[in-house]
């Protein structure tokens, strides 16, 4: 377990996550790109990360994460006219046609289909102006602060694009969607009388790749979003405007796979430090870790930790209440934090009991 159950990194976390040693990749051939620990949001490689662009075909992520968050991909719908000869790649949808929503969630990101991207947008947003609409408002609620969207399908708009980094969180959070997720790394299907391959040709290149999408238009040049895992660790790698696409992404994942290695910098249960306390039974109380901590780490990487909180309380403390935070340093830049609970009970020391005036003058009962 790499962060807290339930933590989810957004752009401006990513944002956050400061390049703190270069990847060693050689120079690659994209305008802008970025590859990220997707577990942690660690930023391995960056390269004009945050200029807005045109995304072509990578919109699709979106499309699918937003149908498979909102719809039952199990449903069947009916082909309507709109969805027919739409401009640009197709699945070649036929008005009338009827297919599962999963059926077009395949045709969308194994075969790139505009077409499938139309007729999931009037599915699942009644238009294709409301489902933009619905792409945006989980656009914003991810804060990808870079990003806007137009239409479900990529073609060029001056109001639809976003960045290489936004792009990675979208994709990052996109991964923990088990349908989303299935889908993209599904190599070949049949859908009807179709059969479907997937171009994402890393699938077959790179061990442990997972798909994702591919994207391109002439004014946009090629983009590729891709993801792989390895021993439980992922890695999101964008590329946006690069003629040499596959070949920088697996030299980008296998850098960060063999460069970085997922360490664990704190276990649960162990103690970080200790805390004094007045007024207690005992001085001193135990600050203990209450949740695991790992990070990508390259071999001469040294993580520090920071503690904060009081230097001291008073007693009474109570085992396991809250204690503070650890937070995980490299370079003196925060890369992370672990909750911090109090190791023991400390129970107030009793005041001494004030004795009877006859027997501070006497040393007996009074007569």
């Amino acid at each position: 377990m790499c962060m807290k159950r339930g933590y989810r990194w957004t752009a401006a976390t990513l944002l956050a996550v400061v390049l703190l040693f270069p990847a060693k990749v050689q120079a690659i051939s994209a305008q802008r790109a970025i590859l990220v620990d997707a577990s942690t949001g660690r930023v391995l490689y960056e390269k004009n990360a945050d200029e807005k662009s045109l995304i072509a075909s990578t919109t699709k992520i979106m499309t699918a994460l937003v149908v498979c968050e909102q719809c039952n991909v199990l449903d069947r719908m009916r082909i309507p006219k709109e969805a027919v000869g739409v401009e640009g790649s197709s699945m070649y949808l036929k008005e009338g046609e009827v297919l599962t929503i999963q059926d077009l969630l395949y045709g969308l990101m194994l075969h790139s289909g505009n077409d499938a991207a139309v007729a999931l947008a009037i599915y699942c947003g009644g238009t294709v102006e409301g489902f933009a609409e619905l792409m945006n408002d989980e656009a914003r609620r991810l804060g990808l602060t870079g990003t806007h969207f137009a239409n479900p399908n990529g073609l060029d708009h001056p109001d639809h694009y976003s960045t290489a980094r936004d792009l990675a969180v979208l994709t990052a959070h996109a991964m923990e969607n088990p349908i989303f997720a299935k889908t993209v790394s599904t190599k070949t299907i049949t859908v009807g009388n179709r059969c479907l391959t997937n171009h994402n040709k890393l699938l077959w290149q790179i061990p442990g790749a997972e798909g994702v999408k591919t994207g391109f238009t002439k004014a946009a040049g090629r983009i590729l979003v891709s993801s792989a895992k390895r021993n439980g660790r992922r890695l999101i790698a964008v590329t946006i405007h690069d003629p040499d696409d596959w070949k920088d992404h697996s030299a980008l994942m296998e850098d960060g796979f063999s460069r970085y290695q997922q360490k664990t910098v704190v276990l649960a249960g162990t103690v970080l430090g200790s805390r004094t306390v007045f007024g207690g039974q005992s001085q001193q109380v135990e600050l203990i870790a209450a949740e695991d901590f790992s990070y990508a780490l390259t071999q001469d990487e040294q993580p520090e930790l920071v503690l904060s909180g009081p230097e001291f309380v008073y007693a009474p403390v109570a085992q396991n209440a809250s204690a503070g935070t650890a937070y995980i340093c490299l370079a003196g830049k925060p890369v992370g934090k672990v909750n911090l609970i109090y190791g023991s009970t400390v129970e107030q020391q009793e005041a001494p009991q004030r004795r009877h005036i006859w027997e501070r003058w006497f040393g007996g009962p009074e007569l």
